[in-house]
């Protein structure tokens, strides 16, 4: 079998399929753009979660029941348990999040209304300005780039082998063939040029300098005069994310996205202006029309596994789960 991509989407199909006994050569060019590389690491299905998305929520939620044992098999991928936050810092917001939380309660998920000083008791770092907001206590976070290195120490355990450059259709071999290349899968079967299309968003990599506050224990999603931010605490440091436009495989990062992630995130942690930012990068999330990943035989022989948008990671172990019934089934439909 032969997997083009060779992010966490198409690692995991490589190295579940490689467990079950078959041969896997995965195709990717270490494309530093790729959704895999450039992400905030969320396990967080919840949290993401809005009303007219609940099959997604579904699904999201069968796959972190899978993420601890997936992670354990692993190794070290940074797991966090803590939770999520998701913050407002005026009554508008608020009222979002107050939607958010009337429409998770209302399907039997946990998210608790908390008061701005409620909140501020469990992240003390939390600004004056947060006024109130939802407890999530069962999203997950990891480390992307950890997950990213022990998965490929689990395919290479398998014996799956790594063709470092980009491939297509008519340059592999294969009984089968495994479109798992993110943003860029649009451009390899025309089944899915209408359906893939690349979605950019830019991150920020802060580390906390001596003297400076410790990063939060859980992660913060935060709505600021209707822009979403997310903070993920990282080892001695977060990562700050996402913008989000449609312009294609534009790959510079850009003042104005820097500038807006930086005033938001310091609004919600004010601590943040004491540390150093060490990283900013734009990256490419594979977009579908209702959020949905595609995942199914395309034509005889050729399986895809993309279109994750914002879940790529989330979405990993029923992917792979879902790839290995599907070959195990043995059908084309």
């Amino acid at each position: 079998m032969s997997v083009l991509g060779g992010g966490v989407i198409g690692l995991s199909v490589a190295w579940r399929v490689a467990a079950s006994g078959c041969a896997v050569t995965v195709f990717d060019d270490g494309c530093r753009a790729a959704g895999s590389w450039v992400a905030g690491g969320m396990l967080a299905p919840v949290t993401e979660s809005w009303p007219g998305e609940e099959d997604l929520l579904e699904l999201g939620s069968r796959s972190l029941a899978l993420w601890p044992e997936f992670a354990r098999e692993l190794g070290d991928v940074g797991l966090r348990t803590e939770g999520t936050l998701a913050v407002a810092l005026d009554s508008a917001d608020v009222g979002v999040l107050d939607v958010l939380g009337e429409h998770l309660r209302g399907l039997g998920r946990e998210a608790d209304r908390l008061t701005g000083r409620e909140l501020r008791a469990l992240e003390p770092g939390l600004g004056p300005r947060v006024r109130g907001g939802l407890s999530v206590p069962g999203d997950l976070a990891l480390d992307n780039r950890a997950l990213l290195a022990a998965l490929r120490g689990a395919c290479a355990a398998e014996g799956v082998e790594v063709e470092p450059r980009r491939a297509s259709l008519s340059t592999v071999d294969g009984d089968v063939v495994v479109i798992a290349a993110g943003a860029w899968s649009g451009d390899l079967h025309p089944a899915l040029a209408p359906v893939i299309r690349p979605v950019k968003g830019e991150i920020l990599r802060l580390a906390a300098r001596r003297g400076a506050l410790p990063p939060p224990t859980r992660t913060v999603r935060a709505h600021v005069e209707g822009r979403p931010v997310y903070l993920v605490p990282k080892e001695n440091g977060l990562v700050v994310g996402a913008t989000q436009y449609e312009a294609g495989f534009d790959p510079a990062v850009t003042v104005g996205g820097v500038r807006d992630l930086l005033r938001d995130a310091e609004v919600v942690l004010p601590g943040i202006a004491e540390y150093e930012l060490v990283e900013s990068a734009a990256g490419f999330r594979a977009g579908s029309p209702d959020n949905m990943p595609v995942i199914g035989w395309l034509e005889p022989g050729v399986l895809a596994a993309t279109g994750h948008h914002r879940n790529g990671l989330l979405l990993a172990p029923v992917t792979a789960e879902k790839v290995l019934d599907l070959l195990r089934e043995g059908g084309t439909r």
